[in-house]
C-alpha cells in the first residue's frame, strides 16, 4: 500500500506499508529511507551508493541501526555503507520478553496500558468497513495478489514499487 499524508510536513512524502503471513522472514520494522543529495560530494564514487537509512526494528532484535555511506579511509575515493547500532538485548544484557508475553503478563496484572481503548478499535472498524464492503461487493477476490508462503509476498508489491524507480529493503 501507498499512503500519503494531506499535511505541509509530509506532502509529497510517499509511505509505503507491506505486510503478510508466513513471508520469508518473521520481522517488523520500520525503514525511512533518506533522499540521495541533489549534488554528487565524491563526483564518479557516489553513482552506486545505497540511499541512507533509518531502521527502526520492533521485533526480533529489537533495536535502532542507521545505515549511513562513508569515504573509506584513504587516498582514493571508495564509498562504503556503514551500520551504527543500538541493540536492546546487547545494551542491556537482557532477553526481552515477546510481544505476547508481555501483554499476557500485563493482563494478568490488570495493566491495560499497551491494550487499544474501545474507541480507538470502534474508529478502526468505521475506516476499515467501507473498504471491506466495497471489496466484497466488486468481486474483487478473483484479482487478490496471492504469494508462495517463504516469499518476500506477491508480485504486485514489487511491481508497486518498481513503476515508482524504488524497491522494498530486504531486512
Amino acid at each position: 500500500v501507498t499512503m500519503w499524508f494531506d499535511n505541509w510536513r509530509w506532502s509529497g512524502v510517499p509511505f509505503y506499508i507491506r505486510s503478510g503471513k508466513r513471508l520469508s522472514k518473521r520481522v517488523t520494522e520500520i525503514a525511512i529511507q533518506f533522499k540521495q543529495a541533489p549534488h554528487q560530494l565524491f563526483g564518479t564514487a557516489m553513482e552506486h551508493v545505497t540511499p541512507n537509512q533509518l531502521i527502526i526494528r520492533v521485533q526480533p532484535d529489537e533495536g535502532i541501526t542507521m545505515r549511513v555511506a562513508a569515504k573509506v579511509p584513504g587516498q582514493v575515493t571508495r564509498i562504503r555503507d556503514v551500520n551504527m547500532d543500538f541493540r536492546y538485548g546487547a545494551s542491556f544484557g537482557v532477553q526481552l520478553a515477546e510481544a505476547y508475553e508481555r501483554l499476557i503478563l500485563d493482563c494478568i496484572l490488570g495493566d491495560s496500558t499497551l491494550y487499544a481503548r474501545k474507541d480507538m478499535t470502534e474508529r478502526g472498524w468505521e475506516l476499515v468497513m467501507p473498504i471491506l464492503e466495497e471489496w466484497g461487493a466488486s468481486k474483487a477476490e478473483a484479482d487478490f495478489p496471492n504469494y508462495e508462503a517463504g516469499s518476500w509476498g506477491p508480485e504486485a508489491s514489487f511491481s508497486l514499487l518498481e513503476a515508482q524507480g524504488r524497491k522494498w529493503r530486504r531486512p
